[in-house]
């Protein structure tokens, strides 16, 4: 079921983890952004626009994970975005096959595979997404994945910020990047930047917030990497019994980032 969260702009919530597939009105169809993830939500997703007399112009997926570049026939031949960076990784992570992709990250079997990553990268520095509706700001950076990018509607106050500013995930770091530490706090500092022009925070898993929520969650991110990089316990209620019921599995991404950074330092014989 589509949730309006401001004027011309939906959500689609899948109960796969809260994702949420955004749709932006535009003025020949509708932009869809992370369309989704079970083959059923998304024909549901399709429905529900055919009913409101609306086609699906555009689609733009905000980072290189399979979560976040699925598709269905359903929602039709549209010219499907990323970054171009994201569009990279995503060729190169699918060049050995679908098949091996879902194998290696226990993708379900609910999930259809046939359309996964056909997306086109849009030309490096491009600021805005091309298609006939409100301005969609593109803010790249490398935190989460390789040509991550957080989209801000400009004329909705809306910021899609894809895999960042959860109330339920704490900020998984790129353990492949060079310096992951860096490269999330450097996002962060981006995002910070047009925080003041948001209403409505969209991330891609769990609640959508309002203005107020925009800058805690920025705070809260950071100093969840803070503590990452200072190798301290952090105090963040999406870890342990405070987390949110179905998500202590939270904790052992937690121990998994801590045990690998930790490995990095010593291999690197860098302080943390």
């Amino acid at each position: 079921m589509l949730r309006q969260v401001a004027e011309g702009v939906s959500v689609h919530e899948s109960e796969f983890c809260q994702s949420n597939a955004v749709v932006v009105q535009g003025r020949a169809g509708v932009l869809l952004i992370d369309a989704g993830i079970y083959g059923d939500e998304m024909a549901c997703l399709a429905n529900d626009l055919s009913e409101l007399g609306q086609t699906v112009v555009a689609g733009f997926s905000t980072h290189p994970h399979w979560d976040h570049l699925l598709w269905h026939a359903g929602l039709g031949a549209a010219p499907r975005y990323g970054t171009a960076r994201c569009a990279a990784t995503a060729r190169d992570r699918l060049s050995g096959g679908v098949d091996a992709v879902a194998k290696a990250a226990g993708i379900p079997e609910q999930v259809p595979l046939d359309l996964l990553g056909l997306i086109t990268g849009l030309p490096a520095e491009t600021a805005q997404i091309p298609w006939d509706g409100p301005q969609v700001r593109i803010v790249e950076h490398q935190a989460h994945a390789p040509g991550h990018a957080a989209l801000l509607i400009e004329e909705r106050g809306v910021l899609v910020a894809g895999d960042m500013l959860s109330d339920v995930l704490i900020p998984m770091l790129d353990l492949n990047a060079a310096d992951p530490i860096e490269d999330y706090l450097a996002a962060l500092g981006l995002i910070e930047d047009v925080a003041g022009d948001v209403d409505v925070l969209i991330p891609g898993h769990g609640s959508a917030g309002g203005a107020d929520q925009v800058y805690a969650r920025i705070d809260q991110d950071r100093a969840y990497v803070h503590a990452l990089r200072d190798a301290r316990v952090p105090s963040d209620p999406r870890i342990g019994p405070s987390a949110k019921d179905g998500w202590d599995w939270v904790a052992g991404v937690h121990e998994h980032q801590l045990q690998r950074l930790a490995q990095r330092s010593e291999h690197d014989g860098t302080p943390r």
